[in-house]
Order: structure tokens, then C-alpha cells, then sequence
């Protein structure tokens, strides 16, 4: 697997980020987490003057072997019919990536269908789906390795054009299975604690969703001849469980932290992503901005293993990365509040702190 050199910000410039904060004509830390934004904000970017530049939206799509047991209310193929839909403006991804000015791109990095001649989704095919991890690993080494690299890719190709915030969302039918169970064994928690309805299984289909994932990890552990901690094999966990488009979300979250750039994390499957980022590189968690914690269940708990705060809490479970792309003008009116706000001495206001 690649290797990421991805350095915490230099906290020199922290006292001076704090005094701007403190002497812009407000009562002291009276605009709460827009103030930790800015201070986050200005730390990555290393100035008293942040800015926000050509915001890029990477959409992963990717199916998933898993799919095959009925885990999700959903067939596999609504994962193709979206990724064409998105192409044509009409998903709710496309309509807020409209609103906020970010730039889109779709991605193709592992959907079980023929989009190759699809204007508007850009080829990065490792295979159609991934296997089955109920009977085996879902991918290879190598493919691990090559959906690592697409999300490496396609953060390149965004830093080219001047962009230093990034959102990323993902399309896969029954990716909330591999996410659960990537929550299960990176952060110890019970799984049956970590598995929810995704798109809106009933009581039944929940039960057999969590039967068939309890069976998957049991035959992992057996197979693997040992009961420790998946943290302590983060790579085998994710390559086994997981789907093309998380793993190269994975990849694009830690060359973005590796490039200094901020990374908006959706909801729980993206939140999945960025703890299994973090797990492989600790360092990643300083450019994250949480935007949405979801209704799927187990979300706020795998949000407190990365000490994260959401700034949405909005009810959504549709994934693409829309809830992050909803909490962006939050993270603009942190940048615009450090950079406009006028501070006590130019205002000719009493300073009474």
C-alpha cells in the first residue's frame, strides 16, 4: 500500500489565530463552533486570512458481492441508474453541489454495469463490484492498492486547479454493511451496536442483514486464525470488507490531508471511511470537518471514536456526500467571519474583556 506523510499543522501560529478570533467585535467566544472552525481553518492553512478555493465534490461509485445476500432494500442495480442520473443533473447531490459552487466529478471505480460510454462519469473501473465477503475477501491486494490510487488521483487532479476544500460521496448499493463492520472491528464496538437499516430495511430484513454480517466477520476471524483487535490488521479489515468507492474515498482523504487540504465527511458511510483514514494515518482527523451526523444507527457513536462533532444533524440517510455539502456554508461563514468581522480598536468599541 501506498504510503502518506501527513503532518499535524504547525500550532505556532495558534496564539495568533486565537487573538484575531478573540478581538473581532463579539463577546468572547460567542460565535462557538464557527470560532473552532476558523481556528481549525486557519491552522491548515497556515494564515490569519483563510480562503476558500474551487471547492471539488468527488463522487465514488462502486457495488458490492454483499448486495447478493439481501442485506439491502435496494438492488444493485439503482447504483448505474444513479450514476447515469447523476450525469444528467438530476440526483440531490447535483442540486447542492449547484448550490454551494462546488464542481463535481463522478467516478466510476467499481459499479457492476457498462458506463464506459456515459459522458460525464469518468472511467476508473477495478472490476464490476466487489466478491462476495461473506465466502471471501472482497478484493485483492492489488485492487485494494488501485482504488487507493484512484482516490490519490482524482485529489491530484482537483489540487491542479487551485482547489483546497474537498467533499467526498459515494454511491454503492448496501455499502452500509461493509461500513458497519468496519466501525465493529476498528473501533471494538458490538456490532449489532453498529448495524442499522441503511436505506430503509424493515424489522425482518434488519434481522437478516445482521445475521449475515455476524456470519462474515465470525468466518474472517476463524480464517484468519486469530480474535485480536482489527486494528491492529487495518488494512486486511478494509481490504476484506470493503467496497471500491470507499476504499478510494480512503485514499482521497489522506492525499488531501497529505496536500493541506480540508475534507468535508458526509455521513456514516463516509464517516466509516475517515475512521478507517485515521486508523491508517491519525494525523488525517486535523483537516476533517464532520458536515452531517445521519439517522443510521451507530453513527454519533463512530463519530465520539474520532472525538468528532457534526455541524448538521438533519435527519438524512442519502448518502453521495450530501449532508457534508449542506454544512459547507457554515465552514464559508467561519472563513468570512475571521476575514470581515471588524475587531474592537477599528470599530472604536469598548473592549470590556
Amino acid at each position: 500500500m501506498r504510503t502518506f506523510q501527513i503532518d499535524r499543522p504547525d500550532e505556532q501560529l495558534l496564539k495568533a489565530i486565537q487573538d484575531k478570533i478573540d478581538n473581532l467585535n463579539k463577546p468572547k467566544g460567542s460565535l462557538g463552533t464557527l470560532e473552532e472552525l476558523a481556528r481549525q481553518i486557519c491552522l491548515v492553512q497556515q494564515t490569519l486570512t483563510p480562503t476558500l478555493n474551487h471547492p471539488c465534490h468527488l463522487l465514488m461509485g462502486g457495488d458490492h458481492g454483499i448486495e447478493r445476500e439481501g442485506v439491502s432494500v435496494s438492488p444493485r442495480d439503482v447504483t448505474w441508474q444513479q450514476m447515469v442520473n447523476f450525469t444528467r443533473g438530476g440526483g440531490g447531490v447535483n442540486m447542492f453541489c449547484r448550490q454551494h459552487g462546488f464542481e463535481l466529478r463522478i467516478i466510476d471505480v467499481g459499479v457492476d454495469h457498462d458506463l464506459s460510454h456515459v459522458s460525464g462519469i469518468i472511467d476508473r473501473k477495478i472490476a464490476r463490484g466487489t466478491k462476495n465477503f461473506l465466502y471471501e475477501p472482497a478484493m485483492s491486494q492489488e485492487q485494494f492498492d488501485r482504488a487507493i490510487g484512484v482516490g490519490c488521483e482524482m485529489v491530484d487532479a482537483c489540487a491542479a486547479e487551485g482547489c483546497n476544500i474537498l467533499c467526498i460521496g459515494e454511491m454503492g448499493i448496501a455499502n452500509t454493511s461493509p461500513s458497519s463492520i468496519w466501525m465493529h472491528l476498528l473501533g471494538n464496538i458490538p456490532l449489532d451496536d453498529c448495524i442499522g437499516a441503511g436505506a430503509g430495511l424493515d424489522n425482518s430484513g434488519l434481522q437478516h442483514k445482521r445475521e449475515v454480517l455476524r456470519q462474515a466477520v465470525a468466518r474472517f476471524r476463524a480464517n484468519e486464525g486469530t480474535q485480536r483487535d482489527g486494528a491492529a490488521c487495518v488494512p486486511l479489515v478494509l481490504r476484506h470488507f470493503g467496497g471500491f468507492e470507499m476504499v478510494a474515498a480512503i485514499g482521497a482523504m489522506l492525499r488531501a490531508a497529505e496536500c493541506k487540504m480540508l475534507v468535508m465527511v458526509d455521513g456514516f458511510i463516509m464517516s466509516a471511511c475517515m475512521l478507517a483514514a485515521s486508523r491508517l494515518c491519525p494525523n488525517v482527523l486535523s483537516y476533517a470537518i464532520f458536515g452531517h451526523c445521519g439517522d443510521e444507527s451507530g453513527h454519533r457513536r463512530m463519530l465520539q471514536l474520532m472525538n468528532a462533532r457534526a455541524l448538521l444533524q438533519l435527519g438524512l440517510r442519502l448518502g453521495e456526500g450530501t449532508g457534508a455539502l449542506c454544512a459547507y456554508p457554515i465552514v464559508e461563514s467561519a472563513v468570512r467571519m475571521v476575514n470581515e468581522m471588524n475587531n474592537f480598536d477599528n470599530a472604536n468599541i469598548t473592549k470590556y474583556f
